[in-house]
């Protein structure tokens, strides 16, 4: 696990805790000595573990300043995400269990991933994104790890609607070639999520010292890298993954890439007919009609 003092929510509770009720104080002690087992706890197995009442955690939530329990359930999960191991996912996720379900359990999963993101996802952010890549000089979509999949998806994408596009791995060191002799009014639009690579971070104090417009797509407000971006959009996801959401990031890249298409209007047509020729004359994908 990370260390707890880094985080706004266990540090809530360090700083308030000697003001706290006994019952309050177990509370919080249990809370930050078992984060990735509370985070999965109603309120009332919550006040059953600590021998409180579940009033006393109502209480507890608000005195740290959530407006309800799900809303501090979900700071301390961005907490847990961020630090959990590779084994620890495996025994939160019960990948051992045998007999499990795991077809029926992983696509409910997603499901209500995906109307978690629904009802909270910033639309006027997504907005703004593609205002950007409309009207950016060039783009240069950046990834490592798991995000340079979402990367990849997104840069890839956005090569069917406009030109100018670049797709960089975080994990290769020419990717700070690159960036240094972008021009000077590109776009960078770095993706990222937990656990976070130290070599995406790098970047992104790089990019941000280049004066390049940095926007940032992660999966938690306390990604480390929004502190560098010009412009976040967070994708926010109900549970705590085994390798990684999926579904949400996925789901954001295809609003981004068909508003930006819409945008286009004719200049669309003309561009993809080009590509489509392309692709004709030098036999790049399977056609049924005869050679």
């Amino acid at each position: 696990m990370n260390d707890p003092a880094s985080h706004p929510v266990i540090n809530d509770i360090s700083n308030k805790l000697e003001s706290l009720t006994p019952k309050a104080q177990t509370l919080g002690t249990y809370i930050m000595q078992n984060p990735s087992k509370a985070v999965f706890m109603t309120t009332k197995e919550l006040a059953e573990t600590c021998e409180i009442s579940e009033a006393t955690v109502v209480r507890f939530v608000s005195t740290l300043g959530y407006k309800g329990y799900s809303e501090f359930q979900e700071a301390l999960k961005d907490f847990v995400n961020t630090g959990l191991s590779l084994p620890e996912r495996v025994a939160i996720k019960g990948i051992k269990e045998p007999g499990t379900d795991r077809l029926h359990r992983g696509i409910l999963e997603e499901l209500n991933n995906l109307k978690y993101l629904y009802e909270n996802i910033n639309i006027e952010t997504m907005n703004q994104f593609v205002e950007k890549l409309d009207k950016s000089h060039s783009v240069y979509v950046v990834g490592s790890r798991l995000s340079y999949t979402f990367a990849y998806y997104l840069g890839w994408s956005l090569t069917k609607i406009r030109k100018g596009i670049h797709i960089l791995k975080g994990s290769d060191s020419t990717s700070f070639d690159m960036l240094t002799n972008a021009h000077p009014d590109c776009l960078v639009i770095l993706v990222a999520t937990s656990r976070y690579p130290n070599e995406l971070i790098k970047l992104s104090k790089m990019i941000r010292r280049s004066g390049h417009t940095l926007l940032t797509m992660t999966d938690s407000s306390i990604s480390p890298v929004i502190q560098f971006a010009d412009l976040s959009l967070v994708v926010p996801a109900r549970s705590i993954p085994f390798i990684g959401n999926v579904s949400g990031i996925l789901a954001v890249i295809q609003y981004i890439v068909q508003e930006l298409a819409n945008m286009k209007g004719e200049e669309l047509i003309d561009y993809q007919k080009q590509l489509e020729q392309v692709y004709l004359e030098n036999d790049v994908l399977f056609n049924l009609e005869p050679k």
